[in-house]
């Protein structure tokens, strides 16, 4: 870290406006006896943002006297953080770009030199007309979405010298201001191509379980909100239950329904057409408020039923509609089992289960047939 010097023209004095000075009050007032010095570090901020955004060496004394330190301990603190600045900065805008290695290899270094020929050809410098100022500053927490400054206490982020050239027209009222964040567009921390988990829709409709009305329409291509929605509508039965419905490309159906209505869209990537995991149908209570027992699949211990049975996998006929991509979110939610479900086919089983067929051999047993 390079050695942080107070600036050589300083205030002859410092004080807290009446605002601030109660706000000290009151921030000093929640620390016990003894431990008031906690308070240094958001005093000094509020020094700094009274005094035009920096700290002149009379805010550092004075901050200190009324916390009870000795002038040297404040000094320390002022010089150690780089985010109390020791120097005049811009009126309207101190821009501090992030040059540390994330930064640097998406960038950061043209955006220092947009800032050396727009603002000043050295940091820590004002404008000419003494509106800006820029510094290189380590890492500002914003890595994911390099490159990218601070101003005040504002980020902007995904910059490239055009984009960084907008957000300062904005400070000297050249233009509309930027909003913080990325300057991309790019939501949160996203890929900078867009999302790439979590894209499909989710939806919670109530269905039943009885058959389907003659009129239903079942969805078709990638399945709306609005098109499930309309299938559950059409479908009619005293009862109904809680399931979810993501909506994919592959078909399959609703367990304990049939029709065209109970038609819902599972599993493949509708961009590459590769199969990617996909949420299988899961129920949040059993039918009739009681499950199958998960136990007569051979393979699937006591332990692993009741898992199943925290995921929403209640009944044979659940399973035995998994698609390759249903198979696939199985098993990276239970990465230890991987395998399993083709090794014992597991699919194929639940398939004659769910008809009323039970194996002759003890649970944890191969079935016969």
């Amino acid at each position: 870290m390079a050695v942080r010097r107070l600036h050589p023209e300083q205030p002859a004095s410092f004080a807290f406006t009446a605002e601030n000075r109660a706000f000290a009050d009151d921030l000093i007032a929640r620390y016990p006896p003894g431990k008031q010095a906690s308070a240094v570090i958001p005093l000094l901020w509020r020094a700094q943002e009274q005094h035009e955004g920096w700290l002149p060496e009379p805010a550092i004394r004075y901050v200190a006297d009324l916390l009870g330190m000795a002038h040297i301990r404040v000094y320390e603190i002022a010089t150690f953080y780089t985010m109390f600045q020791l120097a005049p900065v811009g009126r309207k805008a101190h821009v501090q770009v992030c040059g540390t290695t994330p930064c640097m290899l998406r960038g950061s270094e043209a955006l220092i030199e947009t800032c050396k020929r727009r603002i000043a050809p050295h940091a820590h410098e004002l404008s000419s007309d003494g509106d800006f100022s820029w510094e290189e500053v380590e890492c500002l927490g914003s890595c994911a979405n390099a490159p990218m400054v601070q101003i005040w206490k504002d980020t902007y982020e995904d910059l490239t010298p055009e984009l960084l050239e907008k957000v300062l027209d904005g400070f000297a009222g050249k233009g509309p201001m930027a909003k913080p964040g990325s300057q991309t567009g790019r939501q949160s921390s996203c890929p900078a191509g867009g999302p790439t988990t979590l894209t499909t829709e989710i939806v919670r409709a109530s269905l039943a379980s009885a058959a389907t009305s003659p009129t239903a329409a079942a969805p078709t291509a990638v399945a709306p909100a609005a098109a499930v929605m309309a299938a559950a509508a059409a479908v009619s039965a005293p009862s109904a239950e809680a399931v979810v419905i993501e909506p994919g490309r592959a078909s399959g159906t609703i367990a304990g329904m049939s029709g065209s209505a109970a038609e819902v869209i599972v599993g493949t990537d509708p961009a590459t057409g590769e199969t990617r995991p996909q949420r299988p149908l899961l129920l949040e209570h059993p039918r009739a408020g009681k499950g199958d027992d998960l136990g007569l699949i051979w393979g699937v211990a006591d332990k692993l039923a009741e898992k199943l049975n925290g995921m929403g996998i209640w009944h044979f006929d659940q399973i035995a509609q998994w698609t390759p991509a249903n198979v696939a979110w199985f098993e990276a939610e239970m990465p230890g089992f991987k395998g399993c479900v083709a090794r014992d086919k597991w699919i194929e089983q639940c398939q004659k289960l769910a008809t009323g067929w039970r194996p002759d051999t003890a649970v944890g047993k191969r079935p016969k047939g």
